[in-house]
């Protein structure tokens, strides 16, 4: 099975080919052009996807030494995600399988972060629990198997990579502004600067509560003392980093209990973040946890998840027609009409 993915949901045009359920490329292109605006602008990312996909394509069908006539079927991202940039996806696999006459195979691009971590070992055994964090995701995956997957807890309003975003804007750092967050806590002192977490019934997140919190102190200490954020950065970092990783760990360490589960594993953008990656680990080593962190190269949106995913579809006989249609929203359960 040789297999063309293509991920086109937000800022990244990426396409992947897998062969045998192996990754022979992975090909990122980032669009720079959003970090003068401080976020996604929704039709220059489309534009963008427009004018990237087929060098990247063509890239990636070199690195991985196969010719397109070779392929035997095309996955995507169908949703959710930016509408405009998945339409630019979309029809560019069902243009490019129906040239070649293949298959196309449509991928939930939440189920995908999740399924990252059977690229490469160490890979966890089923059923696991899976904490997807992004900015514009935060969920408590109970994965079955490849293609059986339960949210048991998510945010009920913002994500937490939009809190991490949204702290990085207020103290005056570049869009994306988590990973700078991350970089700045590792100097500052995370227990400076307390914040109320706040509590959501079950597996539930809020994370609006805390940015209200976090405007706020930020108004009260700037009144006081003008230059008090350029004075404090790390500390500021470093204690709004520690209490979402709290709130994160919180419900995690509650839904390891319920689900009677050893396995946990962490997925989507913000699982690059270093401080949660080390107190996951710490986490595990403490209460006896198997932790399952994927590579730098698969925590952000890439088609090398798109293409596991495929992968697994392919071998349950799982494709679409081209009737298909992207969808901005698509639930991670859901069996959506073509």
């Amino acid at each position: 099975m040789k297999l063309l993915a293509i991920e086109s949901s937000c800022d990244e045009t990426s396409a992947a080919v897998m062969v045998d359920g192996v990754l022979k490329s992975n090909i990122i292109s980032t669009q720079l052009i959003h970090t003068e605006w401080g976020g996604v602008v929704p039709e220059l990312a489309s534009r963008a996807h427009q004018k990237s996909i087929i060098p990247v394509v063509t890239e990636a069908l070199q690195k991985a030494n196969i010719n397109k006539n070779e392929l035997n079927a095309i996955a995507f991202t169908r949703g959710p995600g930016l509408l405009g940039a998945l339409l630019i996806g979309t029809s560019f696999a069902k243009s490019l399988a129906l040239s070649l006459n293949i298959p196309l195979i449509e991928v939930n691009h939440m189920q995908a972060h999740v399924l990252a971590h059977f690229i490469e070992d160490p890979k966890p055994s089923f059923p696991f629990l899976c904490l997807t964090v992004s900015g514009g995701h935060t969920q408590l995956v109970w994965v079955k198997s490849a293609l059986d997957m339960e949210v048991i807890g998510e945010t009920q309003d913002d994500a937490v990579g939009e809190a991490f975003d949204k702290t990085a804007k207020l103290i005056g750092l570049p869009y994306p502004g988590g990973p700078l967050i991350d970089k700045l806590a590792k100097e500052g002192n995370p227990d400076r600067f307390p914040f109320s977490l706040g509590e959501m019934p079950g597996l539930n997140f809020s994370f609006s509560g805390i940015k209200t919190a976090i405007l706020y102190f930020l108004q009260k200490e700037v009144k006081n003392n003008p230059n008090f954020i350029e004075e404090n950065k790390a500390d500021i970092c470093a204690s709004v980093q520690k209490s979402l990783i709290d709130m994160l760990l919180r419900k995690t360490k509650k839904a390891m209990k319920e689900m009677n589960c050893t396995q946990i594993a962490i997925a989507g953008g913000v699982s690059a973040n270093s401080g949660l990656r080390t107190r996951l680990t710490e986490m595990g080593s403490e209460l006896g946890w198997e932790v399952f962190i994927p590579a730098f190269s698969y925590c952000t949106d890439n088609a090398g998840m798109i293409a596991m995913a495929g992968h697994f579809k392919a071998e349950a006989g799982e494709f679409c027609g081209q009737d298909v249609s992207p969808l901005a929203r698509y639930e991670l359960a859901a069996k959506p009409l073509a």
